[in-house]
């Protein structure tokens, strides 16, 4: 595996601990890897988003539009950057290669606070599919709150038992999702009511700046088109493979994802809309009656699954990138026999448990809401990283798109809005003492 040779900025070159971890048997092939972005990106998003965007209207087709295009151009840029620089790690690795190890390690504490961020977020679209189900689960914010946590480490005891493990899993759950959605979304679009989108603009806000809060929501329901660049080193031929399975699971998940959701928005009424806890399985049942609204339920806490036990796997894989370079505990580091970091799995899930306790009283969409905007601020940074990786160290070649790319990710972390960036803010700055802590043991 090829690595750039050029050093990192800074008086000394990346540790080898950066490098490609060397493993004789990779766990994860092409298929695991591209099942991995789609099974990332397809999760709770599209399922609830319908719910986020009903006050919004037509508009938010427009940030469709707009986030897809931004999605594409950082595909192509992190596909670039994994052909350049095919390192465990993924953003951490960009943004340390080419700027050094303080911004590496903002981007990668930035980076794993959106994982159990996103973590939650999902857990909590679990139980809002379950509650389609079985509504008796989530009567309570405090049974709602039960069943989130109890997906959750569901996914964290299946990554427990090894990577290889978790990536098959993968590859099951992502298929038992991605099929019927693209078969829901391929026949329900043709069913959508150009009334549902009148007003255009629904909300009390001005076109503009509605177009910026839906560019900031819907990109929710993308992130993750960069998950295969995170376990770098635990994928066969990564130089070749990550691309491919960056680009092909974006656009895969990225049109099963607008015309699902389009279609949900176009069926449902918004009064209902907005409250609703499972809009698609809804749809579902007013096209073709109680059946299929089951159906998609059983379909959404599956897809929910198999988000959490990808997104699981990444939050492990980011900080043992970060330890082994010594920025971070190295508790982070340690492996099992199987190649396992179960501190970090156990850390992160954790985290996200604790943001799930925190919250349980909100309602499980405005609880789904605010997780999704904190997660969304936070991994724009390592976006923004990424993009600026590729301006200042890549060819000439890609420029423009990754120029795109930074821009697009500046223009949607500013519409996460005042509380998720707040959030988000003093969740980066808990960081720093972090950092000084380890780089005075370093020094010792």
């Amino acid at each position: 595996m090829a690595n750039d040779e050029s050093p990192a900025p800074g008086t000394s070159p990346p540790p080898t601990a950066l490098h490609v971890q060397q493993v004789e048997k990779k766990p994860l092939g092409p298929w695991s890897a591209t099942a991995l972005v789609v099974g990332s990106m397809i999760g709770s998003g599209v399922f609830l988003l319908p719910a986020s965007l009903a006050s919004y209207g037509g508009v938010s087709l427009l940030g469709w539009a707009i986030t897809l295009s931004g999605a594409l151009a950082l595909a192509l840029t992190f596909a670039r950057l994994a052909m350049r620089w095919p390192q465990t790690g993924g953003p951490y690795a960009f943004a340390r290669n080419a700027f050094g190890e303080a911004p590496g390690f903002m981007v990668a504490w930035s980076y794993w606070v959106s994982i159990w961020s996103a973590n939650a977020a999902i857990a909590v679209a679990f139980a809002g599919s379950l509650g389609a189900l079985f509504p008796a689960l989530v009567a309570t914010p405090l049974r709602a709150g039960a069943c989130a946590l109890a997906g959750l480490w569901l996914c964290a005891g299946i990554n427990l038992l090894g990577l290889r493990e978790a990536g098959r899993m993968q590859i099951v759950l992502t298929v038992l999702k991605f099929v019927p959605l693209a078969l829901f979304a391929g026949i329900a679009i043709w069913f959508v009511e150009s009334a549902q989108f009148q007003p255009f603009n629904r909300s009390a806000e001005s076109l503009p700046a509605a177009t910026h809060a839906c560019v900031a929501l819907v990109l929710w329901a993308l992130l993750g088109l960069e998950a295969a660049t995170v376990p770098a080193g635990a994928i066969d031929d990564p130089a070749r493979t990550i691309p491919r399975a960056t680009l092909a699971g974006t656009a895969l998940a990225g049109i099963a994802t607008v015309l699902a959701v389009t279609a949900v928005i176009g069926i449902v009424p918004a009064a209902q809309l907005k409250d609703s806890t499972a809009p698609m399985a809804d749809a579902a049942r007013m096209l073709w009656g109680g059946w299929a609204g089951i159906a998609i339920a059983t379909v959404a806490a599956v897809s929910c699954l198999g988000a959490l036990n990808g997104w699981v796997m990444l939050s492990a894989q980011i900080p043992l990138a970060a330890a082994r370079d010594g920025l971070l505990p190295r508790a982070f580091a340690r492996q099992d026999a199987r190649g396992t970091p179960v501190f970090g799995i156990f850390a992160s899930s954790v985290l996200a448990s604790l943001l799930v306790a925190a919250n349980f009283s909100r309602s499980l969409v405005s609880l789904f809401t605010f997780s999704i905007l904190l997660s969304t601020a936070a991994t724009l940074l390592p976006y923004l990283a990424g993009s600026a990786a590729w301006l200042l160290r890549g060819e000439r070649k890609g420029r423009a798109v990754a120029a795109f790319a930074l821009v697009y990710s500046g223009y949607a972390l500013l519409g996460a809005g005042g509380e998720a960036l707040l959030w988000g803010g003093v969740l980066l700055l808990a960081g720093v003492p972090v950092y000084a802590w380890m780089r005075r043991a370093r020094a010792r």
